[in-house]
């Protein structure tokens, strides 16, 4: 059941008889609600970074952390093996504010292809303490630029940010679209698009 405690009060004088749903969650009677129902355990448990990427994201959102319910905040422990990258992908409902709480980070987003001057790469070299903002819906990344591991902490204005990875969208779909129409999207052959979708 979820805990979304503020909405829940707006509706307190109906909740005697009928359970209320707010976001497809069941709101929990503000009278029975106490501190472990906004506590969350776990964030500094690291994450398995031993695959291709060398990456793991530990999302904290509203369908794993129920109090976020109708708050509009979430965040995501990322934790990077040394040289490991968190791909480029967007979220297209939240912007991000990512924190390095470990290493050293290369991160960046593209700029939309509207904006001027279009499809500009912002990137910066990121430090333990630093910050960095990735807007709404743009296309962005992180790389460990150091030979230990590194941690950051993003967080995110949406309860459910979703995550979309660029590569997984092109190439890993399901059914997989035509390669000759990411041949000629990327301007490469299709014995080049086949050999990318195999490792997806």
């Amino acid at each position: 059941m979820s805990h979304c405690y503020l909405q829940c009060l707006r509706f307190s004088n109906v909740l005697s008889n009928h359970a209320v749903s707010v976001n497809g969650y069941v709101c929990k009677d503000p009278n029975l609600v106490q501190a472990d129902d906004f506590f969350l355990s776990g964030v500094n448990v690291p994450g398995n970074t031993s695959n291709a990427l060398g990456s793991y994201v530990t999302h904290f959102f509203v369908a794993n952390y129920p109090a976020l319910n109708t708050l509009s905040v979430s965040m995501a422990r990322i934790d990077y093996a040394p040289y490991g990258l968190n791909p480029p992908h967007y979220h297209p409902r939240a912007s991000e504010i990512l924190t390095v709480l470990e290493g050293t980070l290369e991160v960046g987003f593209v700029t939309s292809s509207t904006y001027n001057p279009a499809n500009q790469l912002i990137s910066k070299v990121l430090q333990k303490g630093d910050a960095f903002v990735f807007p709404e819906a743009l296309v962005h990344f992180q790389q460990n630029l150091g030979h230990s591991p590194a941690v950051a902490l993003a967080t995110f204005s949406s309860q459910n940010p979703d995550v979309n990875t660029i590569a997984n969208t092109v190439f890993g779909t399901n059914p997989e679209i035509p390669s000759y129409i990411l041949a000629k999207a990327f301007q490469v052959s299709k014995s080049v698009i086949k050999e990318i979708q195999s490792q997806f």
